[in-house]
C-alpha cells in the first residue's frame, strides 16, 4: 500500500482527492490531510507517509517551507506539489526545496495515480505542459536577469546535457539508455557525474539547479 497525506487549505480539494484515492483500486490509502503547513508537518511526523501531496499557498506555514522541513527530517518521503498554471516561479522553488514533481489541480484520475506511483518509486514527476511553462519562465528570467557567469558555468559534457534533458522529459534510465544507444550502467554513471558537478542528490534537484543556471536552455 502507498500511504498518502494531502495538504491543501481548500476543503473541496482535499475532499476531492480523498474521494479519488478511496475509490481507486491502485493500492492507495489516505492516512491524513491538513489545511496548513504546520498541521501537515505534525501529521507527517505522526503517520510517516510514503507520498505527500502539497499545496504551495497555505496559511501559518506555506508549502515551500513545509517541503524543506519534510525533506530535511524525512528524506525518504516523496513530496508532490499541487499547483495551478500561474505559479511558475513557485514551482521552480519547489524543486529547489526538494519536491520530486508537480500535479495540476485539474488533473484526471489516471494522471494522479501514475504520479503517486512514480513518486513512491523515487522518480521525478513533471507533466510535459508544466515543464514547458517552467522552461519558458526560466528563459524569460535568464534574459531579464542573467545568472552570474560563475554560477552558470558548470562543466557538463554534451552527453551529460543529453541525459539531463532526458530527465526533464521524464525518461527513466532504461529509456535514456535505449534512446542514446548506451547501457543503463553508463546512464547511471552520467547521472552520478551530473549530481557531483551540480552538488545535488536527486533528479529533481538536478533539474532545479540546471534551470537556475540556464543549463537546460541550451537543450531547448
Amino acid at each position: 500500500m502507498i500511504r498518502i497525506v494531502v495538504a491543501d487549505d481548500h476543503l473541496v480539494v482535499r475532499e476531492g482527492l480523498r474521494f479519488m484515492l478511496e475509490e481507486a483500486d491502485e493500492g492507495f490509502v489516505l492516512v491524513g490531510d491538513a489545511g496548513n503547513g504546520v498541521a501537515a508537518l505534525n501529521i507527517v511526523a505522526e503517520v510517516q507517509p510514503d507520498v505527500v501531496l502539497m499545496d504551495l499557498r497555505m496559511p501559518q506555514m506555506d508549502g515551500l517551507e513545509a517541503i524543506k522541513r519534510i525533506r530535511s527530517a524525512w528524506p525518504r518521503i516523496a513530496v508532490l506539489i499541487l499547483t495551478t498554471y500561474n505559479e511558475d516561479d513557485l514551482m521552480i522553488r519547489g524543486l529547489q526545496a526538494g519536491a520530486c514533481g508537480y500535479l495540476l489541480k485539474d488533473m484526471d484520475r489516471a494522471t494522479l495515480f501514475r504520479a503517486i506511483q512514480a513518486a513512491a518509486r523515487g522518480e521525478m514527476v513533471v507533466q510535459p505542459e508544466i515543464m514547458a511553462r517552467i522552461l519558458a519562465h526560466a528563459a524569460h528570467g535568464v534574459s531579464a536577469s542573467p545568472v552570474s557567469t560563475t554560477r552558470r558555468e558548470v562543466d557538463l559534457t554534451e552527453r551529460e546535457l543529453q541525459v539531463l534533458a532526458s530527465i526533464v522529459h521524464g525518461e527513466r534510465n532504461k529509456e535514456i539508455a535505449t534512446r542514446l544507444g548506451v547501457s543503463e550502467r553508463t546512464v547511471r554513471a552520467h547521472l552520478s557525474s551530473i549530481y557531483a558537478k551540480l552538488d545535488v542528490d536527486s533528479r529533481a534537484l538536478a533539474v532545479a539547479v540546471s534551470i537556475e543556471r540556464g543549463l537546460l536552455l541550451r537543450q531547448e
